[in-house]
């Protein structure tokens, strides 16, 4: 197995792990996070019922490539360069962790900025593996 088959395999299987357990745990504890979430954004220029609406497309969006990440590892679409399951599961992770990283901005918590931009620097890498 070559070096940048075993980094698909492993930045695929990472963001399987990662967005999969995070969309459910925003589906299994929607209101925990919603009020965590509007208290997080309480200083910034998103009203309550946009920080709703973007927590619907965040976990929406988390639980895509949750899904598309296991997809791709469970059937090994990381071993075909291009378009796959896999790196389209890679791909829509780092379209989360964009809006991830705007709402950690808009909300002026840099440190978790910071945190999401790393996450998406693997993203980058990941991509660039396929």
């Amino acid at each position: 197995m070559s070096p940048e088959l075993i980094g698909r395999f492993l930045v695929t299987a990472f963001f399987a792990v990662v967005f999969l357990q995070s969309a459910l745990d925003k589906l299994t504890d929607s209101q925990g996070n919603l009020e965590f979430l509007q208290g997080h954004f309480r200083s910034s220029p998103f009203p309550p019922d946009m920080v709703r609406l973007m927590f619907r497309i965040l976990t929406a969006l988390e639980m895509a490539a949750g899904v598309l990440c296991g997809l791709g590892v469970l059937f090994f679409s990381f071993r075909r360069p291009g378009m796959n399951l896999a790196s389209l599961g890679i791909a829509v992770a780092g379209l989360a962790l964009l809006g991830l990283i705007v709402g950690q901005r808009f909300a002026k918590d840099y440190a978790g900025a910071a945190v999401v931009a790393s996450y998406f620097a693997v993203a980058l890498i990941g991509l660039a593996l396929f």
